[in-house]
């Protein structure tokens, strides 16, 4: 396998419509948005469990494939675990980096209880030190922390989005002798099409060896992954447009999400937009930078574009 030797960033695009594209816990699960800009926020972590999700789906799940390996954060049930349970399935550094593709791709802290802990745990009250000694497991080899190559920023919306409260009764009564239902509220927004920027950072792969082959399942695992959200709160993501730009000596430009402007059609506005077709996409900023810097570019390929959506002009690409 070839390990990754420039440094990449990834532009990759999707679009939410009637559906909560990542709840906030700490606010009853309501969408998260930017109270200034009324932009809708998800999460890197939202994003990252999207891809671990597909990738464990297609056979990354330690048992099916073994040639494929394994993700870190669950067990071969596709649960998560705690971290001391899940040393159970690396020997050391090597063995973890070599196993999980998650850790390759987006790091990873091992979190085995140490000997000290299990004492506690245990109640050892034993005196003899040699016995102590001798019967505790080596878990010193198991502690580690991988900075991944890949990471996100935090996904925005490139317009505001109108957050809906949605009203309904559950499907049990709270009694048997009720004859009313349970009531719910739940929350959505009505049209999004969120951002995320990506960055390769191919020091940190030389740590973990990431390789081509890893960045590829990464890249299929977003947009195919997205398009796998078929859960009640979540169906409705549709992925529209994914880039990689690949770049020579470590340079990279950045801000590839703000160098897009939606342009509403039709007498559409930027918030009431519905559906993809309301607006076209102005890449002028974004083809601008990218013929500014394209002798640093090695190559910059459009992987995926949906059809449905429309640009003011074709991405420049340099393959």
């Amino acid at each position: 396998m070839t390990l990754i030797q420039n440094r990449s960033e990834l532009l990759f695009l999707y679009d939410v419509k009637y559906c909560n594209p990542n709840g906030d816990p700490l606010d009853s699960n309501r969408p998260r948005v930017d109270e200034n800009s009324g932009k809708c926020l998800v999460t890197d972590v939202r994003l990252k469990r999207t891809v671990r999700d597909y990738l464990f789906n297609k056979g990354y799940d330690g048992k099916s494939r073994l040639d494929k390996g394994d993700i870190f954060i669950r067990d071969e049930e596709g649960v998560p675990v705690t971290g001391d349970k899940r040393s159970e399935a690396y020997t050391d550094k090597d063995d973890f980096a070599k196993k999980f593709i998650d850790a390759r791709l987006f790091g990873a802290v091992s979190a085995p209880k140490t000997d000290k802990d299990k004492d506690k745990e245990e109640g050892d009250k034993s005196t003899n030190k040699a016995d102590k000694a001798k019967n505790k497991p080596k878990e010193k080899s198991k502690i580690f922390h991988y900075t991944g190559p890949v990471q996100f920023s935090m996904g925005v919306s490139l317009n505001p989005v109108k957050v809906n409260l949605i009203k309904g009764t559950g499907a049990f009564t709270t009694k048997e002798t009720s004859v009313q239902r349970t009531f719910r509220e739940e929350h959505n927004i009505t049209y999004g099409l969120i951002g995320f920027h990506g960055v390769i950072n191919e020091n940190a792969a030389k740590q973990v060896k990431t390789t081509e082959n890893d960045i590829q399942e990464l890249t299929e695992g977003l947009w195919k992954g997205t398009k796998d959200l078929l859960t009640r709160s979540k169906k409705g993501h549709v992925p529209r447009l994914l880039v990689k730009i690949d770049y020579k000596e470590g340079f990279y430009i950045g801000d590839l999400c703000e160098r897009l402007v939606m342009k509403p059609k039709g007498g559409y506005k930027m918030d009431t937009l519905e559906d993809v077709s309301n607006y076209e996409l102005d890449t002028s900023a974004l083809n601008a930078v990218l013929t500014k810097y394209y002798d640093r570019i090695d190559k910059c390929i459009v992987l995926e574009q949906d059809d449905r959506l429309e640009l003011t002009h074709p991405i420049v690409e340099k393959k």
